[in-house]
């Protein structure tokens, strides 16, 4: 299931930016110009997993939506976008309820890693971290940190688990190279991204019928790789 994500931002040229981002990562937004129409979808969309919201907005400000929203769910993930002269409101955005803030002008991937790592807590604080992931004939063990095919174990190493792990956590996604790079190797990884397709080759070789013809790990030419097969109910 996608993961739900709340954007509040009035200025449509920022938000567009940040909704398509969030959109390639594989996550589901929902858009509000201004705080009135944020609270709307909080009332109505009651499994968010994340918001992120502007401070400064016309009428209810985004401090005001963060505190409502903290009291309303405490499990929710809020970063706070801020400008460089808000400093107290960065502060403030803290103790009213946030998790974390990002100072505009940002890149995509320090937004993109920011939501992701935030999901992550979220996943940790509702439990779900533990649950196993079926696809297929997979079934992804995260307490045991083991995959499973047809119920025979596969014997990755921990580079390859999270691998396979982030194709799972993302079916269907086209996952460019350097996403799986950040994602297994961490963002301070300044290796070359070719070391992405050599533990592709050996994770298709280890989970394929016939590697030379994949129908799990699919090749996104030109960009990168995305797990094929859908989640099993």
């Amino acid at each position: 299931m996608e993961k739900k994500i709340l954007v509040l931002e009035d200025e449509e040229d920022i938000r567009g930016f940040i909704v398509i981002n969030l959109k390639r990562k594989g996550y589901q937004v929902l858009e509000a110009g201004t705080g009135e129409e944020a609270l709307k979808i909080i009332e109505a969309e009651p499994n968010l997993y994340v918001a992120i919201l502007d401070i400064m907005l016309p009428g209810i400000s985004g401090l005001e939506v963060c505190e409502y929203f903290r009291k309303k769910d405490e499990e929710i993930g809020i970063i706070m976008l801020t400008a460089k002269t808000q400093e107290m409101d960065k502060v403030t955005g803290l103790y009213t309820g946030a998790d974390d803030y990002i100072t505009k002008p940002f890149s995509p991937a320090e937004l993109v890693a920011r939501v992701d790592g935030l999901c992550r807590r979220v996943d940790l604080v509702k439990g779900k971290s533990q649950e196993n992931i079926y696809s297929g004939p997979f079934c992804l063990n995260r307490e045991s940190r083991g995959l499973f095919k047809n119920e025979k174990k596969i014997e990755l190493t921990q580079l390859e688990y999270v691998i396979i792990q982030y194709f799972l956590e993302n079916p269907g996604v086209a996952l460019s190279r350097d996403q799986i790079l950040n994602e297994a190797w961490g963002e301070n990884f300044f290796g070359d991204a070719k070391i992405v397709d050599v533990n592709i080759r050996r994770l298709r070789k280890k989970i394929e019928e016939d590697a030379s013809n994949p129908q799990y790990i699919l090749t996104v030419w030109g960009y990168g790789y995305q797990w094929g097969m859908e989640p099993s109910s």
